[in-house]
């Protein structure tokens, strides 16, 4: 097996399942920046990974190092058709999805279709596999929140009818359908909700805030942030998610759980940082704030510290200078310009 890099954690020791393997496991959405990661991590925990994409925002070079492996299979397929697969499977971790707002107000229906029919058949499946299945949905189910640092008892403040509403309302409709199969079908569930995550194979370009200040200062462009830059985030290098993710998998917990960096930071302040990593000596340019973007983004991790005994370890400085070095190692046609259609960053 080849050995995967890049990940700060050890591979857990976890005991067999029937036949003396890890286990085999289905993550959607597998071409994309969290699933790439996430196939990296089941791979060398020992599982055999059938990843499956149908490569709309996804991108093959994330996972072409995986494909002379005999545990790991690749099936380009839409998640919203029927899912066949053969064979036992032990797990499910759903992750197809538009993640950005570049995407999802570009491909409105396909955002919504994924998070209903997609999770739909997600379900179906580990209904007829006996298998556990979790299920990735995010902070934007709390909309512009008017609680602050969000809980995972807060119901949310979102508009369903607004820019945004398409990928939101997707999520949470994720998570009732990903309840009632739990509840009615005895299916085995987990939900994550996750926070802003960055590090290598984001794409420069795909809207959010940091690979958007990253490339636009490689390019000599100025910085662009909205509103003021009062409104803030909270940044989770990828390795800790992957770690949430997989604590949580493997947990006994089935209600939804915050997975992200509790160190906030305003837009403005981020975009210095930016600026100070890359030496860059472009400017901050300011435009209007989009509508319904969040302005205040940070979890409550209590639940991911109590049941899983999880909390991030990279801190952004750390994490910053690895994604900025591997976007500076991308080739030069990469570093396209920001789209016209971009309004809003996570």
């Amino acid at each position: 097996m080849s050995e995967i890099k890049n990940n700060n954690y050890e591979a857990t020791k976890i005991p067999p399942l029937e036949g003396g393997e890890a286990g085999r496991v289905l993550i959607t959405g597998a071409a994309g920046f969290l699933g790439s990661h996430l196939c990296d991590r089941f791979i060398k925990e020992g599982y055999h990974v059938i990843g499956m994409d149908n490569l709309i925002t996804g991108d093959l070079k994330n996972i072409e190092h995986l494909f002379p492996l005999e545990n790991f299979e690749f099936y380009n397929h839409d998640v919203t058709k029927y899912i066949h697969i053969p064979g036992k499977l032990d797990y499910i971790l759903h992750f197809a999805s538009p993640a950005s707002p570049i995407d999802y107000l570009k491909i409105p229906i396909q955002t919504l279709k994924v998070g209903a029919h997609g999770t739909h058949n997600c379900l179906g499946l580990a209904k007829e596999k006996n298998a556990r299945i979790l299920v990735a949905s995010t902070s934007e189910i709390y909309g512009d929140p008017l609680v602050h640092p969000q809980t995972e008892e807060y119901w949310g403040n979102v508009n369903p009818v607004g820019p945004r509403g398409v990928y939101d309302e997707a999520k949470r409709y994720m998570e009732s359908i990903t309840m009632a199969y739990h509840t009615f079908h005895n299916v085995e569930t987990r939900i994550i909700r996750i926070f802003n995550t960055y590090g290598p194979r984001m794409r420069l370009n795909d809207g959010r805030a940091l690979p958007a200040f990253i490339g636009q200062a490689l390019r000599g462009e100025d910085l662009t942030v909205f509103g003021d830059g009062s409104q803030t985030r909270s940044f989770c290098y990828v390795d800790d998610l992957v770690e949430g993710i997989y604590r949580l998998l493997l947990s006994d917990y089935h209600l939804p759980v915050n997975i992200g960096n509790p160190n906030e930071i305003s837009l403005k302040d981020f975009a210095e940082e930016v600026l100070k990593l890359t030496g860059s000596s472009v400017k901050i340019t300011y435009k209007p704030l989009p509508t319904d973007d969040p302005k205040q983004r940070k979890p409550d991790i209590t639940k991911a510290k109590e049941i899983l005994g999880w909390q991030p370890k990279v801190d952004r400085a750390e994490g910053l200078k690895i994604t900025y070095n591997y976007f500076k190692s991308l080739p030069k046609e990469e570093l396209v310009k920001q789209p016209k259609e971009f309004e809003s960053r996570r």
